[in-house]
């Protein structure tokens, strides 16, 4: 007996199993049970078994802890609920298509200030600066301000630019007197040095949103205040009274910017837009400024359109007279009679991905035939001391191609004029004469890591025959041309006196690189009656490091023809070659910012024969040296 049950079971199991034919006889009666409790009385029957009920079951769930079976969702608690009230309710995600996970703010200045991300100061341009723009003005702390709403910015611009020059130039000894005696020759000595301190405030107020649209209203006033100081070494050059001195020091305030900008419209969702500026304004004609880059009094509509691929200007400008001495806007004399309107359209990724092509029609009018104009040094300027000495008007239209950008890996600029029109009384011929003339300018680079070459060429037209009815020297209107080195140039950066061929006329004029034959760039007229220039060099841009780069130039100038010269020195033939322009210049940015900028270059220029045959002198000089240090500091 096995303990807990009985064999009986087993016992009649087998017995069933040995019968003959398989058929089971019928088993003896078992004997009669113990007093032993029969098992099935003791353990209840197993209840069934439900396999769906048990996967269904949390416990399979917790079980499997990590898993998910497909179909199987536990419940969820309870939706969670916040009052707040007064907090600005968001707009629905579907108004923000694509960035569902973001929420509006509508007020980003005081957040970030409320984080504590940025502590303003007043002295800091790069963190949020009110005073840069930043953020907009607190009406509360300027009640006097006549603005209303709170999309009102105020832009301040401060800049202090030092310049300190010495060079060398051919320099005429003054008829009447000279510093020393014993000055005899054409020319004395050439060397001379002027320092200049320019100070310059900008001021804007501005209403919109200027991040990613054009301002509604803007309102700038820029003003510039210039003490300068030049040393020369013969009298008469700065001053027509022979009794001055070879020095001087100077000073002048001139009104740079004072205009008013108006946002007229949309005619796009993407804020193509159009406006009207009036007042002294900026205004450059083409990428390089070679026809027209000044700030002059005036009205432009510009805008664009197509996503900003097209842009275009319509302008008219009354120019302003200058200051002599620092070239600034001098708004206590009467305006000149010479006017300008012009217009231009710019396409982006035209005619190759990458350039910027423009197209320009540029009209210049000038009525100033009976106008005398005397400079603040006493020297006549117009008309000029040239010819006839008979006052002058012209009209001249310059159709212009230019363009800028890049083809593949070549950098490219260019810049193409044709001068038509009608001088009234050419000074040759005291006759009209019709104005024909050409321009052409192309710089090509290409960057390789840190470096960048360039290859540069200018062709501007020479006059070829003064006593005709034809001028055909191109002159620009104002040209301060950013080109071979810009006024790191000795050819650029240097006023050539004309001496001996017409009183205080300069060959080409301070920041200038035609050969224009001009009384002055700032008060003088074009003149089209000159030899003209080519130009072409080679120059390299090297970035040691982000804060410091060095620039190297080398440049040959030639007069395009010289029969203009010829007439007015009264010689025979003048060779064309001018010289070699070398130049080296290396400027550093501490903390490879433009806040701080230092720029020390030198140049030299190796006269060839032209500029031989109309500067000789005794000291037979074999190099003119100009050296440049210039500091800006801007905030």
């Amino acid at each position: 007996m096995m303990a807990g049950g009985s064999l009986w079971p087993i016992i009649a199991s087998l017995a069933a199993q040995a019968a003959p034919g398989g058929a089971a006889e019928p088993a003896p009666a078992p004997p009669p049970a113990a007093e032993e409790p029969a098992l099935d009385d003791l353990t209840p029957p197993p209840p069934p078994v439900d396999w769906q009920e048990m996967m269904d079951d949390d416990l399979v769930t917790q079980i499997l802890e990590g898993r998910r079976r497909p179909g199987y969702q536990p419940d969820l608690p309870d939706q969670l609920t916040q009052d707040n009230v007064g907090a600005l309710r968001p707009p629905p995600p579907q108004a923000f298509p694509g960035i569902e996970d973001q929420l509006p703010v509508p007020d980003r200045w005081r957040l970030i200030e409320s984080l504590g991300v940025v502590k303003e100061r007043w002295f800091d341009p790069y963190h949020q600066n009110t005073l840069k723009g930043d953020r907009p003005i607190n009406r509360s702390k300027v009640p006097w301000l006549p603005i209303k709403g709170d999309d009102w910015f105020f832009v301040a611009n401060l800049v202090s630019d030092s310049v300190f020059e010495p060079r060398t130039f051919p320099i005429p000894v003054g008829v009447q007197t000279t510093e020393r005696p014993g000055s005899l020759d054409v020319f004395g000595k050439n060397r001379s040095f002027v320092a200049a301190q320019t100070f310059i405030a900008g001021f804007a107020l501005i209403k919109g949103s200027t991040a990613f649209k054009p301002p509604d209203v803007e309102y700038r006033l820029t003003l510039a205040y210039q003490a300068n100081y030049v040393d020369v070494p013969e009298r008469r050059v700065l001053d027509v009274r022979p009794s001055k001195a070879s020095h001087r020091f100077d000073h002048f305030i001139g009104v740079q910017e004072a205009f008013i900008d108006k946002h007229l419209g949309n005619t796009s969702d993407r804020f193509d837009f159009y406006s009207i500026r009036v007042g002294i304004q900026p205004f450059q004609s083409d990428f390089r400024g070679f026809l027209f880059n000044d700030s002059q009094l005036g009205v432009r509509l510009f805008g664009n359109r197509d996503n900003n691929r097209f842009q275009y200007n319509l302008a008219a400008f009354w120019r302003l007279e200058k200051d002599t001495n620092s070239g600034l806007n001098d708004i206590t004399q009467t305006p000149r009679d010479d006017f300008i309107f012009t217009g231009n359209l710019y396409r982006q990724d035209f005619p190759f991905v990458g350039l910027t092509s423009q197209v320009s029609v540029t009209y210049n009018m000038n009525r100033e035939k009976n106008d005398i104009q005397i400079d603040h040094n006493g020297f006549p300027v117009r008309p000029a001391l040239l010819g006839d000495l008979r006052g002058r008007e012209y009209d001249v239209v310059y159709l212009g191609y230019s363009a800028d950008g890049r083809i593949g890996r070549i950098n490219l600029t260019a810049s193409f004029y044709a001068a038509l029109g009608e001088d009234r009384n050419s000074f040759f011929t005291s006759k009209p004469a019709q104005i024909r003339a050409g321009f052409g300018a192309v710089e090509l680079s290409y960057d390789h890591d840190w470096m960048r070459f360039r290859l540069s060429g200018l062709y501007a037209t020479g006059d070829r025959d003064p006593y005709n009815n034809t001028e055909g020297g191109f002159d620009a209107i104002f040209e301060n041309p950013i080109f071979g080195g810009a006024d790191t140039s000795y050819w650029i950066r240097q006023t050539i006196p004309f001496a001996g061929g017409g009183r205080v006329i300069s060959i080409s004029g301070r920041n200038g690189l035609l050969n224009s034959l001009r009384s002055s760039k700032e008060e003088g007229q074009s003149n089209f009656n000159n030899p003209g220039t080519v130009f072409v060099g080679i120059g390299g841009d090297f970035d040691l490091t982000p804060e410091f780069r060095v620039s190297t130039n080398f440049n040959h100038l030639w007069f395009a023809d010289t029969s203009s010269l010829q007439v007015l020195r009264s010689e025979g033939s003048i060779p064309k070659d001018i010289g070699f322009d070398l130049s080296v210049a290396t400027i550093w940015r501490p903390k490879a910012t433009q806040n701080i900028v230092g720029r020390l270059s030198a140049a030299v220029l190796l006269p060839g024969k032209g500029f031989k045959d109309l500067f000789e002198n005794k000291q037979r000089d074999d190099a003119y040296l100009s050296i440049l240090a210039n500091v800006i500091v801007s905030f």
